[in-house]
C-alpha cells in the first residue's frame, strides 16, 4: 500500500470509531499546528544522553543489583516461540526492546501493578507478564488502534496465551486509555512509556504516570532521544536518570 492509501485507510478508519475522534482532532492539530515539536529539542538532548549513556546490563547491576545473564537462559523456550510468532506474523511492527531492563525492574520493585503505553507484537508486555506470574499482578497496556493497516489482531502476537490472564490491553490513544486504566488502579510499581513520540504528548504523559508511580518505583521510557521531553521532564523534577543506550537508542530509566 503506498502512502496515500495508508493515510486514506488511516483517516476512514479514525471515522468509523467515534471514541477516537478526540486523538483525531489532536493528530489534525498537531500536523498543522504542532508539527515542528515533534523533534523540540533533539540535538540537545542525544548530546546529553550520549554523555550518559551505559549499557542495558550496567544499569541493571547498578540500579537493581542484579546480573542479567540468568533471563535469557531461563526464559531461552519462551523467547524462541516468541521470535518464531514474529517471524510469521503478516503485520511488521516494532521489535523487542531492553526486555532484561523491564523484566528486573519488575523483579526489584515486587511488582503486583506494572502499565505500559505502546504494545505492537507485545515484547515488552511478555518481559513484565514474565515477572507479574509469580506475584499474580496485573499488567495495564495502553495501545493505539492500527487503523493504517490490519493488524489489530496481531497486537500482543508473542505473548503466550498462558499469560494474558493477567493483561489488561485499552485500545485507544494514551489521552484515553490512562484515565480509564487510572479509574480501574491509581498505584503502579513500574511505569514503561512507548508511545506517542511528540514532544507535547511525552510531557503530558510523564506527568500523568508519575504522578501514579508509587515512592521505590521504576520509570522506563524508550526513545528519549526523539526530542528533549524526557531529559525537560527529569530537570523540571530534579530527577537524577540513568540513560542506557540500546540498538542504536537510548532509554531512560529511574528510580522515584
Amino acid at each position: 500500500m503506498n502512502e496515500l492509501g495508508r493515510v486514506f485507510k488511516t483517516f476512514m478508519g479514525y471515522l468509523k470509531r467515534p471514541d477516537l475522534y478526540p486523538e483525531l482532532g489532536r493528530k489534525i492539530l498537531k500536523n498543522i499546528i504542532n508539527r515542528n515539536n515533534a523533534f523540540k529539542g533533539k540535538e540537545k538532548t542525544n548530546s546529553w544522553a550520549e554523555s550518559k549513556a551505559i549499557s542495558q546490563k550496567e544499569a541493571v547491576a547498578q540500579l537493581f543489583g542484579t546480573n542479567i545473564d540468568s533471563f535469557r537462559k531461563e526464559y531461552h523456550q519462551v523467547l524462541s516461540i516468541a521470535e518464531q510468532n514474529e517471524k510469521e506474523c503478516p503485520i511488521k511492527m516494532g521489535g523487542p526492546g531492553a526486555l532484561e531492563l523491564i523484566y528486573y525492574a519488575c523483579e526489584f520493585s515486587q511488582a503486583k501493578s506494572v502499565i505500559e503505553t505502546g504494545v505492537a507484537y507485545g515484547w515488552s508486555s511478555l518481559a513484565s507478564l514474565l515477572s507479574l506470574e509469580k506475584r499474580g499482578g496485573t499488567l495495564y497496556s495502553s495501545d493505539m488502534p492500527y487503523l493504517g493497516q490490519n493488524g489489530d489482531q496481531y497486537v500482543g502476537y508473542v505473548v503466550p496465551e498462558g499469560l494474558k490472564q493477567s493483561w489488561k490491553l485499552f485500545r485507544f490513544a494514551d489521552k484515553e486509555s490512562l484515565p480509564k486504566i487510572f479509574n480501574e488502579n491509581q498505584v503502579f510499581d513500574v511505569i514503561h512509556y512507548d508511545s506517542d513520540k511528540s514532544y507535547d504528548g511525552r510531557m503530558w504523559a510523564y506527568s500523568e504516570l508519575h504522578k501514579h508511580l508509587r515512592s521505590g518505583g521504576v520509570f522506563i521510557s524508550d526513545d528519549i532521544g526523539d526530542n528533549s521531553a524526557y531529559q525537560d521532564f527529569c530537570e523540571k523534577n530534579n530527577i537524577e536518570s540513568i540513560v542506557v543506550e540500546f540498538e542504536g537508542k537510548y532509554v531512560g530509566v529511574f528510580i522515584k
